[in-house]
């Protein structure tokens, strides 16, 4: 069962720059951030808010390592915007097998690892009304982080 929002995934040129604007615009401070080579990302995390699930939204900022990733195919197709949206689950392999029996294509055929030591997997855009779509089972983390 989709219990939230989990994060926005934005996709950027350049990294600091984006996280500066979103600091000085709305004030929004990074929670965490880390390099997912097998995505081949550089990225932010910046918290949004708690949930009552011990989760909490974010906005991820994604910048490509390469430009053969799939962040990098997409920026060079779409410009700088709204890559994704994640919806957090507490059973990403349930959820995305009932997805799939639905009719939806599931990207991978078991969940992979994602920011912060989540376990995710992504819904195929074609079947989610051209939104690429993002399961995301949180792993447990502390309070705080940077």
């Amino acid at each position: 069962m989709l219990t939230r929002i989990d994060h926005i995934g934005i996709a950027c040129t350049d990294l600091d720059a984006t996280v500066e604007f979103y600091r000085a615009t709305y004030g929004f401070e990074v929670f965490h951030t880390e390099v997912n080579e097998e995505q081949g990302v550089r990225e932010a995390m910046l918290k949004i808010n708690g949930t009552s699930d011990g989760g909490a939204s974010y906005l991820q900022l994604l910048q490509p390592l390469r430009d053969d990733s799939p962040v990098g195919k997409w920026l060079a197709k779409n410009g700088e915007g709204v890559h994704h949206i994640a919806f957090g689950t507490a059973d990403v392999d349930g959820d995305a097998e009932a997805i799939r029996d639905k009719g939806v294509r599931v990207l991978y055929d078991a969940p992979r690892t994602g920011s912060m030591g989540s376990r995710i997997t992504f819904l195929h855009p074609k079947d989610c009304h051209g939104v690429l779509t993002e399961l995301v089972t949180s792993a447990p983390r502390p309070a705080e982080e940077h």
